[in-house]
């Protein structure tokens, strides 16, 4: 099964493509979906559904995990997000794929059995599941691959 787990935002969308033979994960791509602050939100939210669209043609993935939200400090940047995450919603709607949505609290749940878990403590669950010390510099992409992740554990 291939999993596309996504951590939306407007600025930078954190994507994976996840592997899962229902015993173990293996990481296939990963990457970032980055639009420029100066363009309209409106051309940007163009750019995210393009790439998103290039993402599952070229990917074809079986399912898509995406980050739900669920509760944001940041009053100004819960809107864009909710734009983009919608964005990227319509595509995977589109072309047919099974969507999960996954709160920032149940992916820490799952993969490190503490809801309030930090990045660091994520990160090493990441790194024990994908059996691998190198991970993306990037937090949203690490986020996408968590994200993956959770589902899979959802699956068992």
């Amino acid at each position: 099964m291939k999993i596309l787990g996504i951590d939306p935002g407007m600025a930078i969308v954190g994507y994976s493509l996840v592997g899962y033979d229902g015993e173990s994960c293996k990481l296939l791509d990963s990457g970032s979906i980055q639009t420029p602050k100066g363009e309209r939100e409106s051309a940007r939210l163009l750019e995210i559904f393009n790439d998103i669209t290039s993402l599952v043609n070229d990917f074809q993935p079986d399912v898509a995990a995406i980050e739900k939200l669920f509760f944001f400090r940041n009053q100004t940047t819960v809107m864009p997000v909710a734009h983009a995450r919608g964005v990227i919603l319509t595509v995977l709607e589109q072309f047919k794929i099974p969507i999960f949505e996954y709160t920032p609290m149940e992916v820490k749940q799952v993969l490190t059995g503490y809801g309030r878990a930090d990045k660091k403590e994520v990160e090493q669950m990441v790194k024990l599941s994908l059996e691998t010390e190198n991970l993306p510099k990037l937090d949203d992409t690490v986020d996408a691959i968590a994200i993956a992740i959770c589902h899979t554990r959802n699956l068992i």
